[in-house]
Order: C-alpha cells, then structure tokens, then sequence
C-alpha cells in the first residue's frame, strides 16, 4: 500500500473504503460498531491480519491494571509498520495520547472520527479519517456530501392541464 508508508494513502484507502459505509437509525454503540466492522472487512481485504481490541502499548490509569486497548490493530507483511486504529464519536485526548503513543512506538497510528463534525485534525503523525453522521430522533444516520443526482434538482415541469375527452 504504501511503499514509504507515511501512512497517508493507507488513511486514504481507508477514508474512501468508509466513505461507501451507510447505516440508518443505528444508536451511538451500534454505530460504532459498524464503523469498527467495515474497518476489520476493509484490512482484511488487504491481506493483513486483523485485531479487535488489540492491547495498545499505553497503561490503563490506576488503579486498574494492564493496557488499554485499540478498536482494531492490523499487522501486515513485508516489514511494513503495524495500524493502530481508534474510532470515537468525541473529541477525547486519551485518544489523542494513545494514538501518539502508538506512533511512538513505530505503528502507523490512524483516528478514525464520525458524527457531524467538525473533526480538527490531530496532531502529527496521527492521520485523521472522518465519516459524516447525524442525528435524529437519538438515532445516528450516515451523510453523503455527495451532490443530488441531475434529475432530483433540474427545475421542476410545468405543464398546462387540459380536460382529456371522456368516452363512456
């Protein structure tokens, strides 16, 4: 994928693959999900081997014990760098620091944001991918910025009515 592997056509590879992904009346978590689902069916069409709730190399806070987790880490061959991918609705700075860490620690690091935006971009080497949602009725929806078709915005027809002879 990316022979320098900056990681940038990796997130755009993954940007465009998420771009294709729709849900309807989905609630916060199963929003998540489904994001998180695409993410593992896109990596794995890559050839990579695919984790969910991988360990990170960040310790969870006191007093609890061991790592945190990452939402899906893929490792992929060739001595290319491993992914860390994370996926929030929020703008959370645990993230942020986990993904930091991550890269620090020679992982392709990659935040994955959706909702309505707007979604700042964090701070290098942390590549950012966004999927537009919103919300109705406490139910997350997928937004396509994609314009209208031709035909839902050409100027409507009018037409002169004219009584049709009647023949019983």
């Amino acid at each position: 994928m990316d022979t320098a592997d900056d990681g940038t056509s990796t997130a755009r590879s993954l940007g465009a693959w998420l771009d294709r992904l729709s849900f309807t009346d989905l609630s916060e978590g199963d929003a998540t999900a489904r994001l998180i689902d695409a993410i593992v069916e896109w990596a794995g069409r890559q050839g990579w081997r695919v984790y969910r709730r991988a360990p990170s190399v960040v310790p969870l806070p006191p007093p609890m014990r061991g790592s945190s987790v990452l939402d899906v880490a893929c490792a992929r061959p060739g001595g290319a760098a491993p992914i860390a991918i994370e996926v929030d609705r929020t703008d959370r700075q645990r993230t942020v620091d986990k993904l930091l860490a991550e890269a620090a620690a020679g992982r392709l690091a990659i935040w994955v944001r959706w909702g309505p935006g707007p979604f700042p971009p964090p701070p290098l080497p942390v590549h950012l991918v966004t999927r537009q949602a919103a919300r109705r009725s406490g139910k997350w929806h997928t937004v396509s910025e994609r314009p209208a078709p031709d035909h839902s915005v050409a100027a409507p027809v009018v037409a002169e009515a004219e009584e049709l002879p009647w023949n019983p």
